[in-house]
């Protein structure tokens, strides 16, 4: 039997798959299979990704696998991979990369310690029915407590109740102790409201599932996409929720997929509280280990909900029946790294692959879901209420980072005890210094980006590569010590609002990227959610789906920032940031109330988001975007060139500028891109209505480009649908 292996190579000039022979021991190898395998003269890893009964090349000729690791890809995994190779121009073993087993090239394994368990005659020494022989010392009060405790907490690893204590209770018959493996399991946080039974659905809740449920009942593998359009605290949740039951009670599994890891304690914890142990999580914030025994979990079918960010897209579930992205909207759900993966877009594969219905949820939809999605409407909040109204604080002439409105708005809360959400879409002290006398500004020796003053930390930062230096005394050009701190970031608003606000009834928690993890910010939120008031700050984190129905009051600074970027999505993404943030206040008992501060009061995406319509936004946003074709009109697609030297980048960008032409296509560039990582860089951009026919051009294009002489040079990305 011939394997036809893939090794998992970076390099994009060498392709696979390769044949190995195999021996008649390798008999289990299957597709998807992990192989220690003999490539370009050393050991490599590599993947099947099919099998045949000859090969071109006589048997004699080929090698054979050195060896088989225990947990390989499932099939419908690898085909995954393969298609996200061609739709996102990467290579096949880059793709495969992402679907391993998190630590399976590392040689991970299940953990294993020593278990001790109380024996039959252990519960009869407890209860005082258990005849010793006689001499035999009584147990002491100590040692009845081990007993007592392992009677409570059932099988224990030893260590945690003393490992020799409890073998001298084993010499005697009380106590057992065997080695086993133990599952590595992420730590659990009650972060927001679950309820482990179902609670009655608004007449809209009950539309919008029986159309879901419509849906996973029609056989077949046409595509089943559905957009749940409702407003925020509208209950898409308890939607998603009873999808998942009744996936689940015809016997198929689920993905849920939330756009933050920080969201995931909370999505968690609602999910576990209604589904229990079944559910698993995955994201880059657990431990290898965690993660590779939830993989596990998932892979074995212990576990059938597998929640998490955009890598739990890749969880090793079988015959999914629901795929869930939540907050649909959030660019988050694109991967940086090559493969440049949309994971809303594999998700859509995935769901299509196994029949299965994509349920989509925001209160702010893409405009591309829009026009390729079945619409489902949640149009009012479970509770009945309106929004919340919103008040646009012109900013202009203003030199203080808080409207005078905001600051007796804040009193008032202060007063009542009431809570607050703040964001900021900024961390930090202050965006950048610059010397009074000569005008000097700290930039990053590496990127072409001012330096972010962090103060708690007495540093400056490059938000782009992580270069720090300890903050400037005085300016090394002219010796000057007047250094000025211009604009506010989420540290200085938190300072600020601590010196005027902050007591220990009433705390002010930052929430952004600059929080220590995970669990802190776990924490962080627990600790919101448990005071009587307080006010949360943060960048746009606090904005995507917290449900805290004791928020009054909801605050964005400089709502306008994003309207500053060169980017064709710029309108919609402030429109969503204010709506989201807007969202999350006026859910309880108190009317919710809303201020946002800018300096462009007029500008569209504000205004739209002032009155809470988004059929208007979109209305709006799909005619701009089919007048100056981007998407859902066309596709993009973009490539970097990037080198030390600034001329190589430029023309290799005019190589493939000359390469790219694909029927219906418009090739802008190149252009210069800022300095990154002491990397200059220039891009191309495709604009195409035939995204296929574009997709093979530019891969030929890089492809070809990776042969040459001079590629090594010049390093090339490609990013299919950039955000």
């Amino acid at each position: 039997m011939i394997a036809r292996v893939q090794p998992l190579t970076r390099t994009r000039a060498v392709r696979g798959p390769f044949d190995y022979r195999l021996r008649p021991d390798q008999s289990e190898v299957a597709v998807g299979s992990l192989l220690r395998v003999p490539f370009g003269g050393r050991p490599s890893l590599g993947v099947v990704v099919g099998l045949a009964g000859t090969s071109e090349l006589e048997p004699d000729r080929l090698a054979e696998p050195d060896g088989v690791l225990p947990v390989g890809v499932p099939p419908d995994l690898v085909r995954l991979a393969e298609w996200m190779a061609g739709e996102y121009c990467s290579t096949p073993a880059r793709a495969l990369g992402l679907v391993l087993a998190p630590g399976a090239t590392a040689g991970q394994r299940r953990k294993r310690a020593l278990i001790a368990e109380l024996s039959r005659s252990g519960e009869r020494a407890l209860d005082g029915t258990l005849e010793e022989p006689p001499g035999t010392r009584a147990l002491t009060d100590r040692q009845r407590a081990l007993l007592a405790q392992l009677r409570s907490r059932g099988p224990t690893v030893a260590s945690e109740l003393g490992t020799e204590a409890l073998k001298r209770l084993q010499a005697r018959g009380l106590v057992a102790i065997a080695q086993r493996e133990i599952a590595r399991r992420p730590a659990r946080h009650s972060v927001g409201s679950a309820s482990a039974t179902p609670p009655p659905l608004t007449p809209d809740q009950e539309r919008a599932l029986a159309e879901i449920l419509v849906a996973l009942s029609r056989p077949g593998s046409d595509r089943k996409e559905l957009l749940l359009h409702g407003v925020t605290g509208s209950g898409k949740t308890e939607v998603y929720l009873q999808a998942v039951q009744a996936t689940l009670a015809v016997g198929r599994s689920a993905i849920v997929l939330v756009p933050e890891i920080a969201l995931t304690p909370q999505a968690l914890h609602r999910f576990q509280t209604r589904f229990g142990d079944i559910v698993a999580v995955m994201h880059s914030g657990m431990s290898q280990g965690e993660r590779y025994d939830e993989w596990l979990r998932l892979a074995s079918g212990d576990a059938r909900v597998a929640v998490g960010p955009r890598s739990a897209v890749f969880a090793p579930l079988s015959d999914i029946g629901l795929v869930i992205i939540d907050e649909e909207h959030e660019g988050s759900y694109k991967h940086e790294g090559d493969p440049r993966y949309d994971a809303r877009t594999v998700a859509a594969r995935r769901a299509r692959d196994h029949a299965a219905v994509l349920l989509l949820g925001t209160a702010t939809p893409r405009p591309e879901t829009v026009s390729s999605c079945r619409h489902l409407r949640l149009p009012r909040r479970i509770d009945g209420r309106a929004l919340p109204p919103v008040e646009v604080l012109d900013m202009r002439g203003q030199h203080h980072p808080l409207h005078p409105v905001t600051r007796h708005a804040l009193a008032d809360l202060r007063r009542e005890g009431g809570k607050a959400i703040v964001l900021l879409n900024r961390r930090g002290w202050s965006n950048f210094l610059s010397c009074r006398s000569c005008g000097r500004v700290w930039m990053c020796p590496h990127c072409e980006v001012a330096l972010v003053l962090h103060r708690a930390g007495g540093f400056v930062a490059c938000h782009h590569c992580g270069h720090r230096e300890r903050v400037p005394s005085r300016c090394p050009k002219c010796a000057s010590v007047a250094v000025a701190r211009h604009g506010a970031g989420t540290e200085r608003i938190e300072r600020e609002l601590t010196d005027a606000l902050g007591a220990p009834d009433f705390p002010v928690l930052r929430l952004d990227a600059d929080s220590s993890g995970l669990h802190e910010r776990a924490r962080t939120l627990e600790r919101f959610q448990a005071a009587a008031g307080g006010l949360l700050v943060g960048t746009q984190m606090v904005a995507k789906g917290h449900d805290f129905p004791d928020v009054a009051l909801g605050i964005v600074l400089d709502a306008d920032q994003t309207l500053r970027f060169p980017d064709f999505r710029a309108e919609e993404r402030t429109f969503a940031l204010i709506t989201q943030l807007a969202g999350r206040a006026g859910r309880g008992t108190r009317a919710g109330r809303v201020l946002v501060q800018t300096l462009a009061p007029e500008a569209r995406s504000i205004a739209f988001a002032a009155h809470h319509d988004s059929d208007g936004f979109i209305a709006d946003e799909l005619i701009r975007r089919e007048a100056l074709r981007y998407p859902p009109y066309a596709s993009l697609i973009r490539i970097v060139c990037a080198a030390a030297d600034g001329a190589a980048a430029h023309a290799t960008a005019r190589d493939l500028h000359a390469r790219v032409q694909a029927p219906g296509a418009t090739v802008l560039g190149p252009a210069p891109l800022f300095r990154l990582r002491d990397r200059e860089r220039s891009q191309i951009v495709i604009k195409a209505t035939d995204r296929a026919a574009a997709i093979a051009t530019v891969s030929a294009a890089v492809d070809e480009r990776a042969r040459a002489a001079s590629a090594r040079r010049v390093s090339v990305s490609v990013d299919v649908d950039p955000q």
